[in-house]
């Protein structure tokens, strides 16, 4: 089962624009620009993500950490919460071009934000890991194969599109 929910995620994927449209010659010496440090984040301010198939986990975006860089890298800030409380927090971006994700950074409450040197650009069809940004792809980041134009575009359209259904 879990299978054909993959297959049917990845046909929906491809309806939805993000991928469906010729993929854009990117410069094959772009370079990613200087990441800036994770930004303050407010549980609070959440706004929910669809839930991704088969997660009992439920995810949120804070709208103000979202940025859209001159490299064409969305950054965001999203809190991943289990039915029992317990959040991970991940400091990540999306290259809407290549259809890719990367976490830079995880927070600890108890210690602040920690990079993650080891990750690179993964697939967002990659992994079960990966869905979570897949569906804020999906949700407003991408238009296609492009960044949305601004933040205020992609919390426009995250508060905007609830009718999503996977």
């Amino acid at each position: 089962m879990p299978l054909v929910k993959t297959l049917v995620l990845l046909a929906l994927f491809a309806c939805s624009g993000v991928g469906a449209q010729p993929v854009m010659a990117e410069s094959p010496d772009w370079k990613e620009g200087t990441v800036p440090p994770p930004p303050a984040f407010d549980a609070k301010r959440l706004i929910q993500l669809e839930n991704p198939p088969g997660s009992s986990l439920t995810f949120g975006v804070d709208p103000a950490t979202l940025s859209v860089a001159a490299d064409g890298v969305v950054r965001y800030v999203v809190v991943a919460s289990s039915p029992g409380g317990a959040r991970n927090v991940m400091y990540e971006g999306i290259r809407c071009t290549s259809a890719q994700y990367r976490v830079y950074a995880r927070y600890h409450a108890e210690g602040g934000w920690s990079p993650v040197r080891e990750e690179d650009w993964q697939s967002l069809f990659g992994s079960a890991a990966a869905r979570h940004a897949l569906m804020l792809a999906k949700a407003g980041a991408c238009m296609g194969r492009s960044a949305n134009r601004s933040a205020d575009d992609i919390v426009r359209a995250l508060k905007a599109d609830r009718s999503i259904t996977y």
